[in-house]
């Protein structure tokens, strides 16, 4: 067996469920460890002590490569199973198999399989799965390294770089086997991107214009935290001399979040308590992957540290929006049982209007739920007017 670092965090969300009648279904971008995550189950299982028969399939291994269809993926099930004991099914990459939702419903039916699966695209639950599986399996999502994780992963201590290097190099689980140099990391980044590109979007919608679809991804890269929508970027490309509909922004759009390399945030309207149907914010779900295709720059640390901030949430169970109050922007409102907190994010409150602005804007919302700046400022005032302040390094290790 493949050996591996335990990533406690996700224990809890799915140990419960071990040996429930309910499909356990992984979702997560390609390389952020969803296929070790399985060997943790493994573990997780055999730590219990019962009789158990495991059967792996994992799709990004040619030793599978016969299994491509529904069919395939149930013959050879039912050659490894046993009747004597507990069946526990592995399938990594499950999006790989032709139909593979009629083989999982089969088994699922039956008393003595336990199932999980793991997929690198978000429609894997909106499709056929979703309809005949109604109420029968539960979502985990999985996410590149959060920053407790990553220093875990490069065996950091009080390294003054963990967070610089954190912002700069992302959290994919590979790169600790790597030197964290520009030239060496972002190498093996941008294989990560095209492999992504190609793999789950190009070959999965028959993508023609691919220098487009990177046109577009560059442009999301340049204006994360930024509200944007289909005919904003539309006509920013048509100045470049683009000519691309609205529509087809859309469903390059579509494609690239049900790839997960990036993550769309909606818009609340916190006065009038309803979501806004247009301009959202977009979000790299590594900060890597989105450096290594534009480069590290400095004057981006403000767009970087807001990025950083969404990422921690939604790692940790957070439902997240971008807020607005009276055409005030909050950056995050941050939702989790049942409570929420609202969240400005900046680069420093050197600057007395910047002051002002993100500790002002969280003064006009008039309820008790919590309120927090974030910024990289170590020695900046604890609290303004109740509000508080963490740094950067703080939030990443405290916030939960």
């Amino acid at each position: 067996m493949k050996e591996y670092i335990s990533r406690p965090k996700y224990d809890n969300r799915f140990e419960p469920f071990i040996g429930k009648p309910v499909i356990k279904v992984l979702i997560g971008q390609r390389r952020v460890g969803k296929s070790y995550l399985l060997l943790q189950v493994q573990d997780a299982i055999t730590q219990m002590g019962n009789p158990c028969n495991f059967i792996y399939v994992d799709k990004e291994d040619d030793a599978f490569s016969h299994i491509v269809t529904a069919a395939d993926l149930t013959e050879y099930i039912k050659s490894k199973s046993r009747a004597d004991v507990a069946n526990y099914l592995l399938v990594d990459e499950i999006q790989e198999i032709e139909d593979f939702e009629n083989s999982i419903r089969s088994f699922a039916a039956k008393p003595n399989y336990d199932i999980y699966i793991t997929g690198s695209n978000s429609e894997l639950l909106s499709g056929e799965l979703a309809t005949r599986l109604s109420g029968r399996y539960i979502e985990i999502q999985v996410y590149s390294l959060d920053f407790k994780e990553f220093v875990m992963f490069h065996d950091l201590k009080d390294d003054s770089k963990k967070l610089p290097d954190y912002l700069k190099y992302g959290g994919m689980p590979f790169l600790r086997h790597l030197d964290l140099k520009e030239d060496i990391a972002y190498e093996y980044l941008k294989n990560v991107f095209a492999g992504i590109l190609y793999r789950d979007i190009v070959g999965r919608y028959s993508i023609r214009n691919v220098n487009f679809l990177d046109r577009l991804v560059h442009f999301v890269a340049d204006n994360i935290g930024s509200i944007l929508n289909a005919k904003k970027i539309s006509d920013y490309l048509k100045s470049q001399r683009v000519n691309i509909s609205v529509n087809v922004v859309l469903d390059y759009l579509s494609y690239l979040t049900n790839s997960q390399i990036i993550i769309p945030v909606k818009r609340m309207d916190l006065k009038g308590k309803r979501i806004f149907e247009i301009g959202e914010k977009f979000y790299f779900q590594d900060l890597g992957i989105r450096n290594a295709l534009v480069g590290f720059r400095p004057s981006d640390m403000g767009k970087l540290l807001e990025n950083c901030v969404f990422n921690h949430l939604i790692s940790h169970g957070y439902t997240v929006y971008t807020g607005d109050w009276q055409q005030r922007e909050i950056d995050f409102v941050a939702e989790k049982n049942n409570e929420r907190t609202y969240i400005q994010a900046t680069y420093l409150l050197t600057e007395p209007a910047t002051v002002e602005r993100e500790f002002g804007n969280l003064a006009l919302i008039q309820d008790n739920y919590p309120k927090l700046v974030v910024s990289m400022d170590a020695s900046f005032s604890n609290t303004i007017n109740g509000i508080a302040h963490w740094n950067l390094e703080r939030f990443l290790e405290e916030f939960e």
